[in-house]
């Protein structure tokens, strides 16, 4: 099958920065990206939410950008910005018209070059974060529901089971010179990619690359702690109390086979068979015909985004006068049903079609206004867990090549009570 073939071109600085380029003239707009290979799963035990709490104290200033001129120089240049902390990255990202490149460029190597962090910024932004919990997680229905929930029952290595924002007793603790230790530990070029997409030639982005980066000295290889989870040999199930909705739910979380093997992208076909839309399995068996659920969805979230323990999960809202027993003895068997009969072959093609069309669309979308933010993040992706950006163009082929008997052999390989952990969030008592 023929398909097209995205024109990538990488290389790495003398300081150690990976650059990846992938010029696209269809438009006169440019999306540039720095990931950094440090989040909430490589802190180390006591700075838990440090990753997150510097997606935001990057923004409070450098050396020759005082705090709030990133985002004016953006905008003012007709483009968007943003940033993310994940479990194994913390990313930054702006979109922005070609002919303001070297703007974009030259504010995140004057941060990455010199951040300037000082008390008072970092007290304002350590409220911030507070804030952002208490107002996101903490006092919205099902606020942390399942994925803050679920990595405190499923996993056993503190470096997987805590918070991605920490504990707030961790955040008070932090002092200026924590941070500005954090900073240089793991904001180095040695340790980072910069990704530029868009209007601008392999020639140019590499050269401007270069110009405003290329002086920026490497630091020792940061040391990252052991993210290795110790065998799990029986279900492992955890309560969490809902205070604001009066609807119970729960959520089942498989262990995922590790990265590139043929279990992880049979894993990722069963996935769509499972939580693929309305006419899949799940929502299928458990709200449309047995009407048990009032909402059942699920997945691998970011499955190109870890290259450590991660899940695939299954969350359900159900009816308040149907236990959460019954429900899960309904959806596993479901499970036992795939365990036993395997899928279709009809079943196993249309999964592939799918897959492939969501693949395809994934490296089309934008992302708050960010063109191509889908091939951006798995460029970076690629580039940090398996050091081949080139992937973006040849990894489908490893998933169409999965086999009906492949799909059989994971499902009673890792969709076993042994291999997962379920959280129920069960409604407060209302007098």
């Amino acid at each position: 099958m023929k398909r097209p073939k995205i024109a990538i071109e990488s290389t790495t600085l003398g300081n150690g920065l990976r650059v990846v380029v992938a010029p696209d003239r269809a438009a006169p707009v440019v999306t540039v990206g720095v990931y950094y290979k440090i989040g909430s799963r490589l802190e180390h035990r006591g700075k838990g939410g440090f990753a997150h709490l510097f997606e935001h104290l990057m923004f409070q200033g450098s050396a020759n950008a005082p705090r709030m001129q990133h985002a004016k120089i953006i905008n003012s240049s007709g483009g968007k910005f943003n940033a993310s902390t994940s479990y194994d990255w913390t990313s930054y990202f702006e979109a922005l018209p070609s002919n303001a490149l070297d703007r974009a460029l030259w504010l995140e190597a004057d941060r990455m070059r010199a951040l300037k962090v000082d008390v008072g910024s970092l007290s304002n932004q350590r409220d911030v974060v507070k804030e952002e919990v208490r107002s996101n997680v903490l006092n919205q229905p099902y606020g942390s529901f399942p994925w803050l929930d679920m990595p405190r029952v499923a996993f056993r290595n503190w470096a997987n089971a805590h918070s991605l924002y920490g504990d707030f007793e961790d955040l008070d603790a932090a002092e200026l010179q924590d941070v500005q230790a954090f900073f240089r530990t793991y904001y180095l070029p040695n340790n980072a990619i910069l990704l530029i997409l868009g209007d601008v030639s392999t020639e140019e982005a590499v050269a401007r690359s270069m110009k405003y980066f290329g002086d920026i000295p490497a630091g020792p290889r940061p040391h990252f702690p052991d993210t290795a989870e110790p065998e799990q040999t029986e279900e492992r199930c955890g309560s969490v109390e809902e205070k604001f909705a009066e609807v119970p739910a729960l959520a089942i979380g498989y262990l995922m086979p590790k990265r590139r093997t043929t279990d992880w992208c049979a894993m990722a076909l069963l996935d769509h068979l499972l939580h693929g839309g309305k006419a899949a399995r799940v929502n299928r068996n458990l709200v449309e015909e047995m009407q048990i659920a009032l909402h059942a969805h699920g997945g691998i979230d970011d499955l190109f985004g870890y290259d450590r323990p991660s899940q695939m999960t299954t969350q359900i809202r159900h009816r308040p006068e149907v236990s959460s027993q019954a429900v899960l003895a309904a959806f596993d068997s479901m499970i036992h049903e795939v365990q036993q009969e395997g899928v279709t072959q009809q079943e196993t093609e249309l999964a592939k079609i799918k897959w492939r069309s969501a693949y395809f669309s994934r490296l089309e979308a934008g992302a708050a206004h960010m063109p191509r933010f889908g091939l951006m993040h798995l460029l970076a992706c690629f580039t940090l867990f398996d050091g081949e950006p080139q992937l973006v163009n040849t990894i489908l082929d490893e998933f169409l090549e999965v086999s009906r008997e492949n799909l059989l052999e994971a499902a009673r390989k890792y969709l076993r009570k042994e291999n997962r952990a379920i959280v129920y969030r069960v409604p407060t008592e209302r007098p």
